[in-house]
C-alpha cells in the first residue's frame, strides 16, 4: 500500500520503501543506535544491515492515511535502552512527519541486540 495526500495542486504517491528508509536514515543517526537489524528467516538470527540496506530493519504500514512503523535496532553497550528508545520514537516521528506531510500514529521499536562499539 502506498501513502496518498491530495493538496491543491494535485495528487502525491509515497512508496512504502521510500518512508522505510527515510525512517531508517532518520533512526542511524540517534546517540546509542547501532544500526538496524534484519533477520534470517531460515536460522532466526540478527544481523546488522548496511546503510544501503536500512530500510530492510523497518516495516511501515499505512491505514486511513497514518503510518505505523515498526523498527528493528541494534543499540550500543553500556547505554539507557528506555532513553534511546525515546530519543529514536521522537526523532523518526518528526523526520518522517515532516518529510511526508503524513501523521504517524505508532512507532514500536524492537532491540534486536547489543554491540559493544569503539
Amino acid at each position: 500500500m502506498k501513502g496518498r495526500m491530495i493538496t491543491g495542486k494535485g495528487k502525491i504517491v509515497i512508496d512504502t520503501d521510500v518512508i522505510a528508509k527515510y525512517a531508517g536514515s532518520s533512526a542511524v543517526e540517534c546517540f546509542g543506535i547501532v544500526g538496524m537489524a534484519s533477520v534470517n528467516v531460515k536460522d532466526g538470527l540478527w544481523n546488522l544491515l548496511r546503510i544501503d540496506n536500512i530500510n530492510h530493519g523497518v516495516e511501515v504500514t499505512i491505514a486511513d492515511n497514518r503510518l505505523e512503523i515498526h523498527m528493528h535496532i541494534i543499540v550500543a553497550f553500556g547505554v539507557s535502552i528506555k532513553a534511546v528508545a525515546a530519543n529514536l520514537i521522537s526523532n523518526v516521528k518528526y523526520r518522517v512527519e515532516e518529510f511526508t506531510g503524513m501523521e504517524v500514529s505508532d512507532i514500536i521499536v524492537s532491540v534486536e541486540g547489543v554491540r559493544v562499539t569503539d
